[in-house]
């Protein structure tokens, strides 16, 4: 003998049931059904144990059996760290703030290796920092910061690496130190500065010197070029309205003109180029 259950729908109980009924069911399919974006992978764990990693797109579980503790992005995350107050190699404290850009190659690891990973990151960085300043000179690192940013992102990769985590690159924002130093240094930076000034003038000098000793080994060996270069000078300086010239005695007698057919010459010269303007002025 069969026994069949009939539900009578005119019955408010049995209507309930069957709508209570339907809407389990539904409940059930809508938490079956998972989307998950591009950048996206899902975690899936069944009765407590790895099941698959899903995604992206659209993808289905078996409700109550599976779970997804774990939405994993994939894309490049930039994180900033920074080291207060820490001593360099020179003992000097100083203040450093950098940006790590790393991202998740593989999952599976980011969700079962490590409790939470992007915490992780963050502290492996700040240690690493502190490290790698300890053992970095002041100058070292005002100078090569390129230098310390690619060590930082050696030592952080290698740290990550067994989370499935791998570091692009690091890079050191700013390097802060103390208000007296950087004043120090400013002076001493100062310094250096006049110190190459003088260096150079008197390098200058030094070369002059040897051009004007060239110049005198010239004319010791011609006195009518020296002649002619003690009157060009004496000219140079008398046509520029000069009034009185000092020149000294032992000039005036090398230059003869302390005869009387010495300073007929130069007044003479000395004339005929002031009518010479005068004559361009009345032209124009």
């Amino acid at each position: 003998m069969w026994a069949h259950a009939v539900y009578d729908v005119s019955n408010p109980a049995a209507s309930t049931i069957i709508i209570a009924s339907a809407f389990i069911v539904a409940m059930l399919v809508c938490s079956a059904i998972k989307i998950a974006n591009p950048w996206e992978r899902a975690i899936v764990l069944r009765l407590g144990r790895f099941q698959s990693l899903r995604g992206p797109g659209l993808f289905f579980i078996i409700p109550v059996l599976d779970v997804l503790p774990y939405w994993i992005d994939t894309r490049v995350i930039a994180t900033s760290f920074k080291a207060e107050k820490t001593l360099t190699k020179d003992t000097v404290p100083v203040d450093v703030d950098a940006v790590l850009f790393w991202k998740v190659l593989d999952p599976k690891k980011a969700a079962l290796e490590v409790a939470d990973y992007t915490g992780a990151i963050s502290w492996a960085s700040q240690t690493a920092l502190r490290d790698v300043i300890g053992k970095t000179m002041l100058s070292d690192m005002l100078e090569g910061r390129d230098k310390i940013s690619s060590l930082l992102q050696k030592i952080i990769d290698e740290r990550t690496e067994p989370w499935g985590i791998k570091v692009n690159s690091v890079e050191v924002k700013d390097v802060l130190i103390p208000a007296s130093l950087e004043n120090a240094m400013s002076m001493q930076a100062q310094a250096e500065r006049e110190r190459q000034a003088r260096v150079i003038l008197g390098d200058s000098e030094k070369q002059v010197a040897e051009k004007f000793a060239e110049a005198a080994l010239t004319y010791a060996n011609n006195p009518v070029a020296l002649h002619l270069r003690a009157m060009n000078m004496l000219y140079e300086g008398l046509k520029q309205n000069s009034t009185i010239v000092i020149v000294p005695s032992s000039a005036i007698d090398t230059m003869q003109l302390g005869s009387m057919a010495g300073l007929t010459a130069l007044t003479m010269g000395i004339g005929q180029q002031n009518a010479n303007k005068e004559n361009e002025i009345g032209k124009k």
